[in-house]
């Protein structure tokens, strides 16, 4: 299987190939609905609502019926449209949150931190180093922010433009981000090709128990 994905290389989308996709989307989705039926839908609804009696996972269990309606074209899938609002709303406020408590705020802090000297002073480190350092973090965060800001003034005969400060900023924004997005665009290539290194490794080990020393 691993040979004959790696044959896309040569061969294209040819059928071993396809067989071989639909055959590890098959497993996956087999292996999560499993999952699902067991540590979600029996562990943590149907098992406390039938052994300990928790009324209160009456709730979770009609809005999850609810939405099974929407497999039905009719009015009926209309019953559905209350659980995804409720999954939406839920959905949405977990990410404000998330986003707001668990990176904006931190960044903020990490930013002010930046050009922290007491700071400087209970890590040790030199004064030009921790200025340039600061100054850099400093420089990268209020240029990515000057990125997004989209006002732009409205001019007579001419295309509405941002002011010259926020352009600027706004260029400077744009290499750390095209750089941040270079970053992680080679670390997602990088782990491709740690588990391209491991799949060969356990291959050769394989291969290695049956031919001949």
């Amino acid at each position: 299987m691993t040979l004959t994905v790696l044959s896309y290389v040569f061969f294209r989308d040819w059928a071993p190939f396809r067989l071989v996709m639909q055959v590890f989307i098959g497993v996956a989705a087999g292996y999560a609905g499993a999952v699902v039926m067991r540590d979600v839908l029996w562990g943590m609804l149907l098992q406390p609502l039938i052994v300990e009696h928790n009324l209160l996972l009456l709730v979770p269990l009609l809005l999850a019926l609810l939405l099974l309606t929407k497999i039905s074209t009719g009015s009926v899938g209309k019953w559905g449209n209350l659980s995804i609002a409720y999954l939406v709303g839920v959905g949405a406020a977990v990410a404000i949150g998330g986003a707001v408590i668990g990176t904006i705020i931190p960044q903020s802090l990490a930013t002010m931190d930046a050009l922290n000297f007491s700071l400087m002073r209970a890590q040790g480190i030199g004064f030009t180093e921790f200025v340039t350092t600061g100054v850099f973090i400093l420089v990268g965060t209020v240029a990515s922010l000057a990125y997004f800001h989209f006002h732009a003034r409205q001019r007579p005969s001419q295309p509405p433009a941002r002011r010259k400060g926020i352009e600027g900023l706004a260029r400077v924004g744009e290499w750390f981000i095209a750089t941040t997005f270079g970053t992680l665009f080679a670390g997602v290539y990088l782990a491709a090709a740690s588990a391209l290194a491991y799949s060969i490794t356990s291959l050769w080990q394989f291969l290695s128990m049956w031919l001949p020393h």
